[in-house]
């Protein structure tokens, strides 16, 4: 019987000298690189320079329990603004709103419940802000959702993301739209993204419960821009105006539905790369107190500047036929606020 054998590769001590020096300057270029790339991040961050107050002035802001919703909202209680955070998880919701009277020590901040993915909740909230506040002068979207995998239909038949990311933000805007013109000047804010890019408006399929989900994130975003440009259209006279923005790309509780095992490479580049919360809100700030925005409509924003568009998202014919089947999903009743 033949002795099995086993080769091993020997190593010359030159050879692990070598190795050994080119996995250290590897590792050098490669810290060298974070470095360099946190650093441009960093030194191009657009932020808010505005000094405007908010005294007298009251904000909605949807999602304010996390992330750049949670940053908008202390920012603006700092400037003396009323603050509604809008948000779906009131426990948590109640904790961050202490936090924020605290750091901001501006006690004129409150919780009212809001689930975008229904338009029951919806309708609720928009019926008690109209009724109990007498005055709201900037409304932002802050709020979504953002699904890897699951497939989910709201109680509306309406697919989750897309109600959470633009349906319900369209219906929300028209209920509150008259306490809107009542107090101009005032302001309409939008936080869209640049992924809109990576999709397109499927005008015969816009309720796309079928489709991948992750996919549907991107064309939520795409959505909001048609959206805000058409409802700038629509508003111009009214005192009111409307922007959207890209906030970057922020290491917030958005991508908490990525699921193991694809979580742990997000995380990584997530805390290596993306914007803090606090640096993702810079411009919904600005877009909200800036006073070189004094009658700006309809614009795309991205680190506190303009930003120009893809030649599809401003095809003002496809956002008209866009905002009119939004109007038929969220089914707008006759006694509803018009724009």
């Amino acid at each position: 019987r033949r002795a099995m054998t086993t080769s091993f590769v020997r190593f010359s001590t030159d050879d692990i000298s070598y190795i050994i020096t080119a996995a250290v300057f590897f590792s050098i270029g490669a810290i060298i690189l974070v470095v360099i790339i946190w650093l441009y991040n960093y030194f191009t961050l657009g932020s808010c320079k505005s000094k405007a107050k908010m005294n007298n002035k009251t904000v909605i802001v949807t999602g304010a329990n996390s992330g750049i919703g949670k940053e908008t909202a202390l920012d603006l209680a700092r400037r003396g603004a009323r603050v509604i955070m809008a948000c779906r998880n009131l426990k948590t919701a109640e904790q961050v709103k202490e936090e924020i009277i605290k750091a901001s020590k501006n006690n004129n901040v409150i919780v009212k419940k809001l689930d975008l993915s229904s338009l029951k909740s919806v309708r609720e909230f928009a019926a008690d802000v109209n009724k109990t506040e007498p005055r709201l002068d900037v409304l932002i979207h802050n709020a979504g959702m953002a699904n890897m995998f699951s497939k989910h239909t709201t109680a509306d038949g309406l697919e989750i993301t897309m109600a959470t990311n633009q349906f319900g933000p369209f219906l929300l805007t028209h209920l509150l739209i008259d306490l809107l013109k009542k107090s101009k000047p005032s302001r309409i804010v939008v936080v869209a993204s640049e992924l809109y890019r990576l999709s397109r408006i499927n005008l015969e399929n816009p309720n796309p419960v079928n489709s991948f989900p992750a996919y549907l994130y991107y064309v939520s975003k795409y959505a909001n821009i048609l959206f805000t440009r058409e409802l700038a259209r629509r508003l111009q006279g009214t005192g009111v105006t409307a922007n959207c923005l890209h906030p970057g790309m922020i290491d917030s509780g958005i991508w908490r539905n990525v699921p193991f095992p694809l979580n742990l490479p997000l995380k990584l580049i997530v805390k290596g790369f993306f914007k803090t919360p606090e640096q993702g809100a810079q411009t919904s700030i600005y877009l909200a107190v800036s006073e070189d925005l004094n009658g700006v409509s309809g614009n795309y924003f991205m680190d506190c500047q303009p930003s120009s568009l893809s030649t599809a998202a401003q095809d003002m014919t496809i956002a008209k036929k866009y905002w009119d089947i939004c109007e038929h999903i969220v089914k707008l009743k006759p006694e509803d606020p018009k724009i």
